[in-house]
């Protein structure tokens, strides 16, 4: 069957207050759009799209981000990415991003929610490099199945692995495998308590520790299980929904508090 492939990879540097594309490479179903008016003035904005409509069993997509000396860098996706359902001998989609923020540098990965179907196989990877002195925010979020149709995922295979490191040194390595019925898995109270979206943020920077307790306080009150934890430079947080809308109102109020008020991207606006 025919498979989708994609690639981008991007290069940003400083020049002068501003952050401007230095490198690009584009291939295959990824493409690259440049807002002309990104929501931070001295920061650059790159908004991934997969032309293929979606991900199949077998596909195969990759992203790379640089953020040299200095830049400021956001990125976001065009929509939410759907995975959809695999053939039982197909080999699963396989997604990869690459992380690379250097001294002074910030950058924040926020692409939409993940939504899986039943009986999709995805194996899902973002790695992330910093300096000591850099800054980064990411954002994943799953949700599972399509709720408007009732759907409950009783098929997955799913991989997906977040790594933090910094000079060299890991800081966070992040893994979850799910194999079978998902639903029934989401419905255990060790594991999700009947939810059917998950989130995870993860902010590094040298002041992470102090957001701590603003994250806390923004995330109390929504409709959401939440949790924060911070160390050695590291802050991360747990979001448990009943749905995505649930859980994209908390990632949306933490985000807040770990970007300092700005906007997010008018894609996460459509």
């Amino acid at each position: 069957m025919q498979r989708a492939t994609g690639a981008i990879d991007a290069g940003f540097v400083r020049r002068g207050v501003r952050t401007v594309l230095s490198t690009l490479r584009q291939e295959g179903c990824l493409k690259a759009r440049f807002p002309a008016r990104p929501p931070a003035a001295h920061a650059a904005e790159i908004v991934t799209l997969n032309i293929s409509g979606g991900v199949a069993a077998g596909d195969r997509l990759a992203v790379r981000i640089r953020a040299a000396e200095g830049a400021e860098v956001i990125v976001a996706s065009q929509a939410a990415e759907r995975f959809y359902r695999a053939m039982e001998a197909s080999p699963p989609a396989s997604v990869r991003a690459t992380i690379e923020v250097a001294a002074g540098a910030s950058l924040d990965w926020l692409p939409q929610e993940t939504i899986l179907f039943d009986g999709a196989s995805v194996q899902r990877r973002l790695d992330v490099e910093i300096a000591a002195d850099a800054r980064f925010v990411g954002v994943e979020a799953l949700v599972f199945g399509r709720a408007a149709m009732g759907e409950d995922v009783r098929r997955l295979h799913f991989r997906d692995l977040i790594r933090v490191g910094r000079n060299g040194e890991p800081v966070l390595h992040d893994a979850i495998r799910m194999e079978g019925d998902a639903h029934a898995a989401l419905r255990r109270k060790a594991i999700g308590g009947g939810a059917r979206a998950i989130g995870t943020i993860v902010h590094a920077a040298p002041d992470a520790e102090t957001l701590l307790d603003p994250v806390r306080a923004a995330l109390a009150g929504h409709q959401a299980e939440t949790g924060a934890s911070a160390w050695d430079g590291l802050l991360v947080v747990r979001i448990v929904a009943q749905d995505g809308a649930c859980l994209r109102a908390a990632i949306v109020a933490g985000l807040a508090v770990l970007r300092d008020g700005r906007p997010l991207p008018r894609t996460w606006m459509c």
